[in-house]
């Protein structure tokens, strides 16, 4: 490593040389600035999960168009709608179809006695409201009364339930004082605020929740025919539909607006946004202490070299030097660990959490930004420091 960096930096790798010197000290900061990193890392995912939980059951909508209430930040909070507004929808020229979908939550009780929190859709089940096979083979079943889809990604379910749905045995449970029967099963995958997904009829919905009015749905899904512009259809629906009950939004943007809501105004977004921030902080401030104490350490042989005429942006080089390895060791097992803990996180909670290719490479840039910001502030000592004073 020695010959390696002196070929690289044109001279003696002072900063290196330094730094193993005193192994202790240097596998404690290694330690430290790997622990910032997992912190990061772990926020990141966090952050991750809930970005991706949210957009998940967008991506099963078969809807190019989606309308809501007008204070719908998220998907779950709209109030209802006008059922009036889907036919209005499909006056618009450019529109194919238009249906509606119904939004709720119930609790699944488990015979172990836990209790697992389910949201539910409710469809026309001739209206080919999801965009995946196994819904659309569904749709005759889903006329039944009181029949239901469930999400196979649901977290801690029983074992072998969504298998032996899927081998053809129904599951039967209570919810709402109705019994409900599972014939089949589709997948999304739960979030921070449900376990899981249910797919009922319409019908099946409102006997669910007998509070809701049949001409009251949370959405209308709007498919466009293949020649229309969806900008234009947009702007029309806009211009038709009544801003003061309705809100018109692709379902790309649907998502994204759902995601922004709760990444910046939810506590669960902003929490993991901040621990993003104090995992930086520990990082400077281990990373600060190392190489403030190794510039303390080495204060008169500093001094030395400022004596002899050696300018400040030598003992910068030196000093991020020592942040460059110490970047860079304290990197790698950081980014194995935490590959480790998504592993873990993911398998015990079912949340969607995985290492992006991306994120250790923009993780990596901070740590080195991080690292140089550490050493640039440790080397103010020595930028004031009087070489005569010093002897």
């Amino acid at each position: 490593m020695t010959a390696l960096l002196t070929r690289l930096l044109g001279r003696l790798p002072i900063g290196w040389l330094q730094l193993v010197h005193n192994k202790g000290r240097l596998a404690a900061a290694l330690s430290g600035v790997a622990f910032a990193n997992v912190l990061i890392f772990m926020q990141l995912g966090f952050l991750g999960a809930l970005i991706e939980s949210i957009r998940l059951p967008y991506t099963i909508l078969n809807a190019d168009i989606l309308v809501s209430a007008s204070d719908a930040n998220t998907l779950f909070d709209g109030s209802p709608l006008p059922r009036n507004r889907l036919y209005q929808a499909l006056a618009v020229e450019g529109v194919a179809s238009a249906t509606s979908l119904y939004y709720g939550r119930i609790d699944w009780k488990q015979p172990d006695g836990t209790i697992r929190v389910m949201d539910v859709f409710g469809v026309d089940p001739q209206g080919a409201a999801f965009d995946e096979p196994a819904l659309a083979r569904a749709s005759e079943t889903l006329m039944l009364p009181d029949v239901a889809l469930i999400d196979r990604k649901t977290r801690n379910a029983p074992p072998g339930l969504f298998e032996a749905i899927e081998a053809g045995e129904p599951y039967r449970f209570e919810t709402k004082g109705r019994e409900l029967t599972v014939t089949g099963t589709f997948a999304v995958g739960g979030g921070f605020s449900a376990d899981g997904y249910l797919i009922v009829s319409d019908q099946t919905f409102l006997r669910l929740f007998p509070a809701r009015l049949p001409g009251a749905p949370n959405y209308v899904l709007v498919r466009l025919a293949p020649e229309a512009a969806s900008a234009a259809v947009i702007a029309d629906l806009r211009a038709r539909l009544p801003a003061s009950d309705s809100a018109v939004w692709t379902i790309g943007e649907a998502a994204t607006r759902d995601q922004r809501f709760q990444t910046t105004q939810k506590p669960v977004g902003v929490v993991f946004g901040f621990g993003v921030v104090i995992g930086v902080l520990v990082g400077v401030i281990i990373v600060y202490q190392v190489l403030s104490t190794d510039v303390a350490d080495h204060i008169r042989e500093y001094a030395t070299f400022k004596a002899m005429g050696y300018p400040q942006r030598f003992f910068l080089g030196i000093v991020f030097e020592e942040a460059f390895v110490l970047a860079l060791f304290g990197f790698v097992p950081g980014v194995l660990l935490a590959l480790g803990l998504y592993a873990v996180v993911a398998a015990g909670t079912g949340l969607p959490i995985f290492m992006p290719a991306t994120r250790p490479v923009f993780v990596f840039l901070g740590t080195l930004a991080m690292c140089a910001v550490s050493g640039a502030v440790a080397t103010r000592r020595l930028a004031r420091a009087n070489p005569a004073e010093l002897f």
